[in-house]
């Protein structure tokens, strides 16, 4: 989908990159493509008053600073002494609980984890070393021998336990979550925190594999953080301190009720629901029109997840825009507004659905079933059966990666 003047700027610059001192390696069509399209340091840095670890960042460059803390905050030495003599009890060993839970004991802390025993949760936490009566406990033991307590249990588990759970949660603790859920919506979850613990929030930007194969790969996650309740005067400090620790990179300040909302948003949103239904769309009117299964894929999911989405993450949206044809980048910019103009009240009463608690309701009557997973896998075996993602499993087969 290269434009030829494009193609011709790229080659320029390639051959241009050719001539650079030999010890350097050749650039090739794509890094000259990004020295051509992407604004210089100076001009892509947002403007930032800076000490160590801590930005006050102009994102959108209006004047409203934003501050983000970044791990160089926290050096290992510095988190040993600030939790030393500490144990954190991890309760629920999901996604959320297996991706952070590794990386505290990775960063030298002293973590142990509080789940049913016997259940498949205690299992799991066995397989990846936790010792029972040393670092694996039932939920009640763990929450009595921790001091920072974080709640990583579902969001309809925080809801169903907490009546058992609230009065282990002792003065002199520390209440931690990763998500605003229960306590914004505490007049549905039946969540009210108690008086004499401090209570913050880490919110990583992805799931818990995610959050362990970025550490892994010694990067690390962006994390929103947020304080409800500062009793020690120190819950902000400890909060970013609890976020370095359990792999974040970079820290984006928050609340708890901006990031519930923004969270069940994007998720019902681009991130997830509203893309579905945009693919859906698009490729049941190829269909419609006569277009093959695998043609209507290519144009819907293929290209976009295999080329064009990766560019915009990379580099930004201008820069995809400036790497397709120009009939595309034509199209493109003329069908955008429409789109906009067609989604935006949908989006609107999302997110009142949101802010008014409906999802909230939705969510705990749904998965404080008795018998959800056995609902959810009807539902996840329907997407299985839609002639799209039977489509895409096959192209994906033919992908230069997957072909012997």
């Amino acid at each position: 989908m290269a434009s030829r003047s494009f193609t011709r700027q790229l080659r320029a610059a390639a051959s241009k990159s050719s001539k650079s001192v030999s010890a350097v390696q050749r650039r090739t069509l794509v890094s000259a493509a990004r020295q051509l399209t992407r604004p210089t340091q100076a001009q892509r840095q947002a403007p930032a008053q800076q000490v160590r670890g801590l930005k006050m960042i102009d994102f959108a460059q209006n004047g409203q600073l934003e501050k983000v803390h970044e791990r160089a905050e926290w050096p290992a030495e510095k988190l040993h002494e600030y939790f030393k003599g500490q144990t954190f009890a991890l309760i629920g060993y999901g996604s959320q609980g297996y991706g952070q839970g590794l990386n505290l004991r990775d960063n030298g802390l002293n973590v142990i984890i509080g789940v049913r025993k016997d259940g498949a949760s205690w299992k799991a936490a066995q397989e990846d070393g936790w010792v029972p009566g040393e670092t694996l406990f039932d939920v009640d033991e763990a929450i009595n021998k921790g001091d920072i307590v974080m709640n990583l249990l579902s969001d309809a588990a925080q809801s169903e336990t907490w009546p058992h759970i609230k009065p282990l949660i002792t003065p002199g603790k520390t209440l931690y979550f990763s998500h605003g859920f229960s306590v914004v919506f505490k007049d549905l979850t039946k969540v009210d925190v108690p008086e004499g613990v401090d209570v913050v929030l880490v919110a990583p930007k992805g799931s818990g594999r995610t959050v362990r194969s970025l550490f892994k790969e010694g990067r690390g996650i962006n994390s929103s953080f947020a304080v409800f309740q500062d009793v020690t005067g120190k819950a902000y400090e400890k909060a970013t301190a609890i976020g370095v620790a359990i792999g974040s990179g970079y820290l984006y300040e928050t609340t708890f009720e901006k990031e519930v909302y923004s969270d069940l948003y994007g998720e019902r949103g681009c991130l997830m629901g509203g893309i579905h239904g945009m693919f859906l769309a698009q490729y049941e009117v190829l269909r419609e029109r006569g277009h093959t299964p695998s043609e209507a894929f290519n144009e819907t999911v293929e290209e976009a997840t295999q080329s064009l989405y990766p560019l915009i993450g990379k580099y930004g949206m201008d820069y995809m825009y400036d790497a397709c044809s120009t009939t595309a980048r034509r199209g493109a910019l003329d069908w955008s507004p429409r789109f906009k103009d067609a989604l935006k009240p949908v989006f609107n009463d999302l997110y009142d659905s949101v802010k008014n608690g409906t999802e909230t309701k939705r969510s705990l009557e749904f998965n404080g079933q008795a018998d959800y997973r056995a609902k959810f896998e009807i539902e996840l075996q329907a997407i299985r059966d839609l002639e799209i993602w039977k489509a895409g499993k096959e192209v994906r087969k033919l992908r230069p990666e997957n072909v012997e």
